[in-house]
């Protein structure tokens, strides 16, 4: 019987000797790139078009608002009007930025590669969810920055005013963070269940705007309960109720009757978020689980 004539090559590989960075590194990768991801950094210039285009929207938006304040010196919109109004744009970046983020793994089936590192399951669903959270709440934080830095240069007050200006931006961006963490709980618990991404951007859609008919048929019902808890029924709606008890007289204007429309139901409101966003958190960790034992 001949002998065996096989030789093992010496091509040059080598054992990595490095230092192995662990479980936070690859968080702070996966919540790293996902922030890239969501504003087309790192990607082709297609892929660019759309996030910056809102970045764009609500950039010139908030510089109209503070050269008209500095202009005629009135305050058109307050921070926490800004966020209100921008919300639908909050909802299409959602809906395009989401899936982006999760389906294209479901649809390539690179999760298993993910998992084979030293990542437990809950912590690539939680990176995804740090990193839409973070870019919703710069896409409503830094506009209001901006209509900051045109009220600061031109208050006639000196440096009391500025310090009354940031004691009104504060609540604003506290408010922007509750419009992303709302949204991007429940965005990205949407777009998990499927690895399509047009399907994805549809049911993203369809959670956040086809639940505005429902609170409009509660609202004129002929109960005042009725009424004043039809903000429940949508994740838009439920914000806004949240911020009209917490924040009152900067997010309350006249064409929404003072903020009675919540009666006392503010703190309803508030546990109905929290619940809202421990819920979605909840069943997208348990989503990740069931796809990581597949």
């Amino acid at each position: 019987m001949p002998e065996p004539t096989g030789v093992i090559h010496d091509i040059g590989y080598q054992r990595y000797t490095g230092p192995r960075l662990g479980r936070r590194a690859v968080f702070g990768a996966l919540y790293l790139h996902g922030l890239r991801t969501a504003f087309g950094l790192g990607r082709s210039a297609k892929a660019k078009i759309f996030p910056w285009l809102v970045v764009a929207i609500v950039t010139v938006v908030a510089a109209g608002l503070a050269a008209v304040r500095s202009q005629v010196g009135e305050t058109v919109m307050t921070y926490a009007q800004f966020a209100d109004n921008m919300s639908w744009l909050v909802i299409f970046f959602v809906a395009v930025v989401a899936p982006e983020l999760v389906s294209r793994d479901l649809r390539s089936g690179v999760l298993p590669l993910y998992f084979s590192r030293p990542l437990p399951r809950s912590d690539y669903p939680l990176a995804k969810l740090l990193a839409l959270a973070t870019a919703l709440w710069l896409l409503l934080g830094a506009p209001q920055l901006v209509m900051f830095l045109g009220a600061a240069f031109t208050t006639g007050d000196g440096m009391g005013g500025v310090w009354n200006e940031l004691l009104d931006l504060l609540p604003g961006l506290l408010y922007a963070g509750l419009w992303a963490v709302i949204f991007a709980s429940v965005g990205l618990l949407v777009a998990s269940l499927t690895g399509k991404r047009a399907f994805a951007a549809g049911g993203i859609v369809a959670v956040f705007l086809m639940t505005t008919p429902i609170v409009g048929t509660l609202s004129i019902m002929p109960s005042r309960t009725v009424n004043e808890l039809a903000g429940l029924a949508s994740p838009s709606t439920l914000v806004q109720g949240v911020g009209v008890w917490s924040l009152g007289e900067l997010l309350v204007s006249e064409d929404r009757g003072g903020g009675d429309h919540i009666g006392d139901f503010g703190p309803v409101y508030a546990l109905a978020a929290v619940l809202l966003v421990a819920g979605c958190v909840a069943l997208l960790l348990l989503r990740y689980r069931k796809v990581a034992a597949r």
